[in-house]
């Protein structure tokens, strides 16, 4: 019985240590709205829209789910904890839906912002509030 209760003990201990691991892209502080009037943020305004903004670690990619719904998300990837690769993650040329790191070739969803290969970690994600008019507050 002893034996038992040890075992439970330490899968439950391995499980909890997964859960309390910290995300390796750091949370840095920030808030700027982006007018989506301009026309470097004219895709925005379609649903499936995405753009680059300047903020984050290595830049923002923002995307637009649905009418009312925009996600962002960090463009250093997961994979490269130490900011070592010069380049953040890009939107794939044959499909925008997905973004590529170019060092480890790591995929990622700008969907949902989940690994698609070759990362354990989803993308970092940052606030994004949208007035209903032409702007949004991207903000962590």
């Amino acid at each position: 019985m002893k034996i038992r209760i040890f075992l439970l003990i330490l899968i439950l201990a391995g499980v909890s240590c997964k859960k309390n691991r910290t995300h390796p892209v750091p949370s840095i502080a920030f808030d700027f709205q982006i007018d989506m009037t301009l026309p470097t943020y004219s895709d925005l305004n379609n649903v499936g829209g995405w753009a680059y903004a300047n903020g984050g670690l290595k830049g923002i990619v923002v995307y637009r789910q649905s009418l009312d719904v925009f996600v962002a998300w960090e463009r250093m990837s997961p994979e490269d904890p130490e900011n070592v690769c010069p380049t953040g993650l890009t939107t794939d040329s044959t499909n925008f839906l997905q973004l590529n790191d170019a060092c480890s070739g790591a995929v990622f969803s700008m969907y949902d912002g989940s690994p698609i290969s070759g990362s354990s970690w989803g993308l970092r994600k940052y606030q994004a509030l949208w007035n209903g008019s032409n702007l949004l507050r991207i903000y962590n």
